[in-house]
């Protein structure tokens, strides 16, 4: 089992009733469990200003799930909830992300991990801490 840490965001529609919708199906994923889920705050969006604002998250998994895997079921969950990739940082039913994988650094075609944005985001820094404590370095 590794620990990871998933991101969890969206505006649009009834933000919070999708994040939940979201841990949901995380937790209900074979080879994944949720453990724990940081506070949920609302954020401006980062990208296109002209957009409504995030509610944003954490999740604390344990998953033997490999990265890949990982990501690829929470593509899938993004598109059970009705996610569109219509504009690069734009509105969302949700978003997922991962975020950190145990110790490991990810370097794939398809992920990298640690999120290369997660110090641009304080927000997502806050949530880690709340949920795994200071984070010693990046």
């Amino acid at each position: 089992m590794v620990v990871a840490y998933v991101a969890l965001g969206s505006n649009i529609g009834d933000r919070r009733l999708w994040i939940e919708r979201a841990l949901q199906a995380l937790n209900a994923s074979p080879g994944a469990s949720l453990k724990a889920v940081s506070r949920i705050v609302e954020t401006k969006p980062l990208g296109p200003k002209n957009q409504p604002d995030y509610l944003n998250g954490v999740a604390k998994i344990e998953t033997t799930l490999s990265p890949v895997e990982l990501l690829d079921r929470l593509l899938e969950i993004e598109q059970s909830l009705g996610r569109k990739r219509l504009k690069r940082w734009g509105p969302r039913t949700i978003d997922l992300d991962i975020l950190l994988y145990g110790d490991r650094i990810v370097d794939h075609p398809r992920v990298r991990i640690p999120h290369p944005e997660l110090p641009r985001r304080p927000f997502l820094m806050e949530g880690i801490r709340e949920l795994h404590g200071p984070i010693l370095r990046y």
